[in-house]
């Protein structure tokens, strides 16, 4: 599919979207006296999104997710170099403050991440690999030990796969691949369940839900993978997949719900971990574009949920603002100057299109 619309193409699809996604209709009047966690929860799905400190400076944000949401994703508050900028300096403050909230208000809380290659800060590059092998060890078991019994669901390794780094199975490299081989992921999970036997452990990973090389490749590398981790006996609960959907690459859902199904088979909860819509290639019209993006997370979480192991769908932070692509915009390093609209609230915190997209998309699943 091609995110490159012809006007032609643009009208046809706007003319075909179900009469439920425009805010003047009936059932979308009547999704205002709903939240988002709600629905999900009739549709056995647990609805949340990430959080980092904007919450706590901005109220009115804060309150679209003691609203909607009934599970919190620590956005960076719980990464490597976040809480670790320095090798004998912990940075325990936003993790902390981040995880109270959402205790507060009732909701569970996921942890992000504690070990990804791709967030090594300078001083653990320096490291021998013996002293890189001992700081593994000591991250996993202070983390997990400080917040046992705490938090219900960790992404033990994110993004273990990146085919231009060249390795065998396309893992991806860094630090922890290069200590340990392969092996980090499964030694990773046993650590983890070691330090907190209660939590569910994940398994976190990019693109597999696109159909271009790389998700090819990155779902190839997962099934693989995961077929390890299952044979060893490794504690491996769940498998989280991004979400991050891009219109303008090859996409197959009905090939990705499948995919999925084979690891739901195989007695592993399935979640879907940052989801949002990139809508750099639709037109510049807002009305248009928001259409557009509405379209794209109707179609992907209605094939999505025929899965029924999947039990979790969590937005990559709640309103455009403070979207990861908005931060990219303010770096210039967008193609388009426009602010992008890929989540479910305006910069004004109304409902958009693409939250009565999923509100319906939660009502249409059919619950076995």
């Amino acid at each position: 599919m091609n995110g490159n619309l012809s006007r032609r193409k643009t009208l046809g699809l706007l003319a075909a979207l179900p009469a439920g996604w425009r805010l003047t209709s009936a059932s979308a009047r009547a999704a205002e006296e709903d939240d988002l966690g709600s629905i999900a929860a009739r549709a056995g799905i647990v609805y949340g999104a990430s959080a980092a400190g904007e919450i706590f400076s901005d109220a009115a944000y804060r309150r679209l997710y003691e609203r909607h949401c009934r599970i919190i994703t620590s956005d960076v508050a719980l990464k490597f170099d976040w809480l670790r900028p320095e090798r004998k300096r912990w940075d325990w403050l936003p993790a902390d403050r981040l995880l109270a909230f959402a205790e507060r208000n009732g909701m569970r809380f996921r942890g992000h991440t504690l070990i990804w290659n791709e967030n090594a800060p300078g001083w653990l590059k320096k490291l021998s690999l013996a002293e890189i092998r001992r700081v593994f060890d000591e991250h996993i078991d202070t983390v997990v030990g400080r917040y046992a019994g705490r938090i219900a669901v960790w992404d033990v390794v994110n993004e273990p796969f990146w085919p231009g780094h060249g390795n065998p199975h396309d893992m991806r490299g860094g630090p922890w691949y290069e200590a340990f081989g392969p092996s980090y992921v499964e030694r990773a999970f046993r650590r983890a369940h070691a330090a907190d036997p209660g939590a569910q452990l994940a398994l976190n990973e990019a693109h597999c839900e696109g159909d271009d090389e790389v998700g090819q490749r990155n779902r190839a590398g997962m099934k693989w993978l995961v077929g390890e981790l299952l044979d060893a006996g490794t504690p491996v609960h769940a498998l989280g997949f991004q979400g991050h959907l891009q219109p303008q690459l090859p996409f197959d859902d009905p090939l990705f719900a499948d995919f999925l199904a084979e690891f739901g088979k195989a007695g592993l909860r399935l979640h879907i971990t940052e989801l949002d819509v990139n809508d750099e290639a639709y037109p510049d019209a807002v009305s248009r574009r928001d259409a557009l993006v509405a379209r794209r997370y109707h179609a992907f979480l209605k094939t999505v949920l025929t899965v029924p192991q999947v039990d979790m769908v969590v937005n990559w932070q709640l309103a455009d603002p403070y979207s990861w692509y908005a931060g990219m915009a303010r770096r210039g390093l967008l193609a388009s100057r426009r602010n992008p609209r890929p989540l479910p609230f305006d910069r004004h915190y109304a409902r958009k299109p693409a939250w009565y997209a999923m509100a319906r998309a939660f009502r249409g699943r059919k619950r076995a």
